[in-house]
């Protein structure tokens, strides 16, 4: 479901996906081939929410910022995942129950491990492997892990266009 807030409603890129359940509500831009899943909220009330091409925001997220926010192409967040993000570089797969915090910047080709809490304003370097409650840089990613990231974006651009051709998705 689309909503507009005050003077600013939802723009979604004609490919993208945007599940019947899923919430969008205020100063909020989706991007080509993106897909937002059922039970996911994205709330630009704050400030504005850009999320990029490819991206996929799996089932049950929560998507919010205290401030501008702006995330890069072929981003995962996985089922449940809490994002308050200010910025995430392209290529970042947040695993299933993360939660990433106020004013947080995670840089390209970066994985978050399943389960971790990033705190306020931390700044996550590109190509890090995080994890831990609270979380820490664990080392750097692996190719697995940049093979992992591609093949997790690729998959949900192909699932969402299964969803579309099927007449699914979007309720303005």
């Amino acid at each position: 479901m689309l909503r507009p807030l005050k003077d600013k409603a939802p723009k979604v890129h004609p490919t993208a996906f945007i599940s019947e359940a899923a919430y969008i509500v205020g100063d909020v831009e989706i991007g080509e081939g993106s897909s937002v899943w059922p039970g996911t909220v994205i709330r630009g009330d704050s400030g504005r929410i850009k999320v990029g091409r490819f991206v996929n925001i799996q089932d049950n997220c929560v998507v919010h910022s205290d401030a501008d926010a702006e995330y890069g192409d072929y981003v995962t967040l996985g089922h449940g995942v809490i994002c308050h993000a200010r910025k995430v570089g392209n290529h970042v797969l947040i695993g299933n129950g993360a939660v990433v915090n106020d004013g947080v910047e995670i840089g390209e080709y970066s994985l978050i491990a399943a389960g971790a809490v990033v705190r306020e304003n931390t700044v996550i370097p590109p190509r890090s492997f995080v994890a831990g409650v609270p979380a820490e840089i664990k080392g750097e990613v692996a190719e697995r892990h940049i093979n992992l990231i591609r093949r997790t974006a690729e998959t949900y651009a192909r699932k969402a266009q299964l969803y579309r051709e099927a007449g699914l998705g979007r309720l303005d």
